[in-house]
């Protein structure tokens, strides 16, 4: 019969000869130890019947992958499988081939009372390559392992405080500080009383020194009780995730699966709630305090927490899979052109000529998809707005962080819970044309605020801005056209073109690319109407000449050779002062 063992990075595994049931994970009685953060204790089982071979996932977190399959049930290995266990991979192999195997430890004893043998299923066929875990987004495996191993590295504590017995043991911890306190979920406000949070601390630090025998050995006491403090008073399991840097979005689908976006890509974090119920009452923690409520009669909700990070929150009966939350951060530091030149995004030319235009009052709409950075670019455009401007800005949910002196921000209001007091984004834009505005700026228009935007584009507001969702320059203006039909009123589409022509001067075309990367892939000027057609040309545009190595896109921007309408104008005058090299075309 033939030997068998499991090659890693780490070192050779020797399997057993006969019917053997090994253990594998961070517990340290498994035959296979594994010291990952993201190995569970009890992860995945080795079973040997009859000379066939198979894992079986034991109910782990992470699950176990044989070949870039999910293992479902027991699955039968062959010579050259790879099995990937937490952050751990293993190739099955016959003893004795390849590498040598003078060195091999002696075999692990098998445990004295395995479990019964399991059927075993047939074994997945195996893909040309490895494909990564379905967790993650598709893209070459280089590059998605480096930053996916990064950000692990990063909440491989978080992820250590959601073991079972770790979980079980703050949940604990968690009643009794409430208990001591005669404090409830409910009434737990820290807004409402300052003087709660030095007790609190106090609480648990004493009920930690009480209770120290019983705190996990293999985590740091401060990480142990920032995480307890978390749940006290902050915003529980992804509140590591609310402090990182690196952090652009938190998706949160039900309580124990939380996924993060960090530069582009998406990971899985392995951090959990405790509950349905726990996951609500942060919600709720959230969105209380502006006075917002969420249950069964109302179970959609928009709000933002204190840094301005905007938050959505869906809860069943609608979401049927257990609450979820998605919460979109936005970076500190105020961005410029040249952060925007560094990351790729544009060109110094493009950029020049953007700030031409933002000072030469030509209204701008950043077009783009979701996630693609069109409030980045609009707050980095409405930096050149000049200092002696009055700016009234409009939102939904507030987002836009300009540094002008006088400028107004506006914020549309969702109904109370008897289904009043909605102040929708078009009665702000249609007041705030009353608020001696020489720009306005919609944060986004979605609804039939685009026609009362046209209509301040027109009548003397000049330079105003706005984003909407589009994915090409062609589909914004198609986008506009069915906004303004929202309205109500019954236009002729000849006549809402003529508004969206004299209006609209520059789109500019957002993208947020395969790799992660987010670009201006064009700059597209419009130039008028033939017939019912509403004719564009591009001034910029982002060609892609390929895929790099770890799944990189490959391109250029470069100039297309026309000049916009308004820059003829200016240089007729003699008060150009944009270099008009930047129109000159790349090879």
């Amino acid at each position: 019969m033939p030997r068998y063992l499991l090659r890693s990075a780490s070192g050779d595994v020797p399997l057993p000869p006969g019917d053997f049931d090994l253990a594998a994970g961070r517990s340290v009685d498994a035959a296979i130890r594994l010291t990952d953060a993201h190995a569970s204790r009890r992860h995945a089982r080795f079973v040997s019947i009859g000379g066939v071979v198979a894992v079986e996932d034991t109910g782990s977190r992470f699950g176990t992958f044989v070949n870039g399959a999910r293992a479902e049930g027991a699955v039968a290995l062959a010579v050259g499988d790879v099995i990937r266990i937490g952050d751990s991979e293993f190739v099955f192999a016959e003893a004795g081939a390849g590498r040598a195997s003078a060195a091999e430890p002696p075999p692990p004893v098998p445990a004295a009372n395995p479990p019964p043998p399991v059927p075993v299923a047939a074994k997945p066929a195996a893909p040309a390559k490895p494909v990564a875990a379905p967790n993650h987004p598709a893209a070459p495996s280089g590059r998605i392992d480096g930053k996916e191993a990064a950000l692990r590295e990063e909440f491989k504590d978080a992820a250590l405080m959601c073991g079972e017995d770790t979980m079980a043991l703050k949940r604990r911890l968690h009643a009794r500080i409430l208990e001591k306190m005669n404090l409830s979920e409910d009434a737990l406000d820290l807004t409402s009383d300052e003087t709660l949070l030095p007790k609190l601390e106090e609480c648990l630090n004493q009920t930690l020194r009480e209770q120290r025998h019983e705190l996990p050995s293999d985590i740091p006491y401060d990480v142990f009780r920032q995480a307890l403090l978390d749940e006290l008073v902050g915003y529980g399991p992804i509140s590591p995730m609310l402090r990182s840097p690196n952090v652009s979005e938190i998706m949160v689908n039900g309580p124990d699966r939380i996924f993060v976006e960090s530069k582009g890509l998406l990971f899985e974090t392995g951090v959990r709630f405790f509950d349905e119920k726990h996951l609500l009452q942060i919600i709720r923690r959230v969105v209380e305090p502006l006075g917002r409520h969420v249950d069964d009669a109302s179970p959609m909700v928009d709000a933002r927490l204190p840094d301005g990070s905007r938050v959505n929150a869906i809860i069943p009966p609608l979401a049927l899979d257990g609450s979820s939350m998605t919460v979109r951060k936005f970076s500190d530091k105020k961005l410029t052109t040249d952060d925007l030149v560094k990351f790729g995004s544009m060109t110094p030319e493009m950029a020049a000529f953007l700030e031409c235009a933002v000072r030469n009052r030509q209204n701008i709409v950043v077009s783009g998809g979701t996630g693609s950075g069109k409030t980045t670019l609009l707050n980095v455009l409405s930096q050149f707005i000049p200092r002696g401007e009055r700016v009234v800005t409009v939102e939904d949910s507030a987002e836009l962080k300009l540094s002008h002196r006088n400028i107004v921000r506006l914020e549309a209001r969702p109904a109370n819970i008897e289904g009043k007091g909605r102040v929708a984004i078009r009665d702000l834009v249609v007041n705030c044309l009353r608020m001696r505005p020489d720009r306005i700026i919609v944060g986004e228009c979605r609804g039939a605020e685009a026609l009362d935007m046209l209509q301040a584009m027109n009548t003397g507001h000049d330079g105003s801005l706005t984003t909407l969702h589009a994915n090409t320059p062609r589909d914004a203006l198609s986008r506009l056209e069915n906004m303004v039909m929202m309205a109500g009123f019954d236009l002729p589409s000849s006549a809402i073109r003529e508004q969206i022509c004299s209006a609209v001067n520059l789109i500019v075309q957002q993208t947020r690319l395969p790799d992660g990367s987010r670009k201006v892939v064009n700059v597209t000027e419009v130039t008028g109407r033939e017939g019912d057609v509403i004719t564009m040309q591009d001034i910029f545009a982002f060609r892609q000449t390929g895929i790099g190595e770890g799944g990189k896109v490959e391109g250029f921007h470069t100039a297309t050779g026309n000049i916009p309408y308004f820059v003829d104008r200016l240089r007729e005058s003699g008060t150009l002062s944009l270099d008009m090299s930047v129109f000159v075309p790349k090879n």
